[in-house]
């Protein structure tokens, strides 16, 4: 009897399980499906190659979609380095004492404050405070600070993930503790390193509310970016146009179709993360 009521329950929760990723998959294919019935009547070359004209009642998407680009390198070259950096230091170096609990405690807070807060904090202190005005570069740091926690938090598990014997093995051959964390945990930590980060990325060039406040515009005429300039970005373009503009039924389908482009855009990320997990598991299975 006993072993029936296990077999039931393993099948149980192996349905359970399976119907759980379906009902994922479905609503990733119907929101989709949705985007592209539609925004796909306007998604052509020339919409992602040419600049908005008439207030983006015609035109492309180019200027937004180069302003993104260019936010996310700017966000990758902040948060990246700082946060691998400060999560080697935690798993590696850091003694495991009130500091550093309270320290990963306020990380791991961080990442579940409001990204609109940031928003305020970037307006603050690089917006005004630093005086570089309604930029990309103050909202690419604005997002480079938004992105720590996440990057912190997955760079230390991916770390703390490596079997300790790896270390000690290293060690007693006589390599020193900085030998051992760049030749061999973190060339084994690549593949949850380059997720964690990507992924971070993908968010982060989906945000609204951070760029909000420290420089995101609706409309230029140009295509050109300048670092201390404002700038157009697929996220705040799509909220100005399905909310604020001034004839909302016209620029639906280029609502779409930009939404259609920034989904294209994280699910290259996404593309690209599992890639490098791919090739670095094949080189650094332990």
């Amino acid at each position: 009897m006993k072993k029936s009521q296990t077999q039931f329950a393993e099948a149980f929760s192996k349905g359970l399980l399976l119907a759980c990723a379906l009902v994922v998959a479905l609503l990733l294919i119907s929101l989709t499906a949705y985007l592209l019935l539609r925004g796909g009547k306007v998604l052509s070359w020339s919409f992602v190659t040419s600049i908005p004209s008439e207030g983006m009642t015609r035109g492309g998407i180019l200027t937004p979609i180069i302003g993104t680009v260019t936010l996310t390198l700017i966000t990758a070259l902040v948060s990246l380095p700082i946060g691998i950096a400060a999560a080697v230091y935690l798993s590696e170096y850091a003694s495991n004492n009130r500091l550093t609990q309270i320290t990963r405690a306020a990380i791991r807070n961080l990442a579940g404050v409001p990204s609109i807060i940031f928003g305020l904090f970037g307006l603050a202190l690089f917006v005004q405070g630093l005086g570089l005005g309604s930029s990309l570069l103050a909202a690419g740091f604005t997002l480079g600070l938004l992105s720590l926690p996440y990057i912190i938090t997955t760079t230390e598990e991916a770390i703390r993930a490596i079997p300790q014997l790896m270390r000690e093995s290293a060690l007693a051959l006589g390599a020193t503790r900085w030998e051992v964390t760049r030749d061999i945990i973190l060339p084994s930590a690549i593949p949850g390193i380059a997720t964690g980060a990507i992924l971070s990325l993908a968010r982060a060039a989906g945000e609204t509310a951070p760029i909000l406040f420290t420089g995101a515009t609706f409309y230029l005429s140009g295509n050109s970016v300048g670092l201390l300039d404002e700038f157009m970005a697929l996220p705040y373009h799509l909220y100005m146009l399905v909310t604020q503009h001034q004839a909302i039924e016209k620029v639906q389908p280029i609502a779409f179709g930009t939404a259609c482009v920034l989904l294209l855009i994280v699910l290259v990320l996404n593309l690209v993360a599992m890639r490098i997990r791919k090739k670095y598991i094949k080189n650094y299975q332990v």
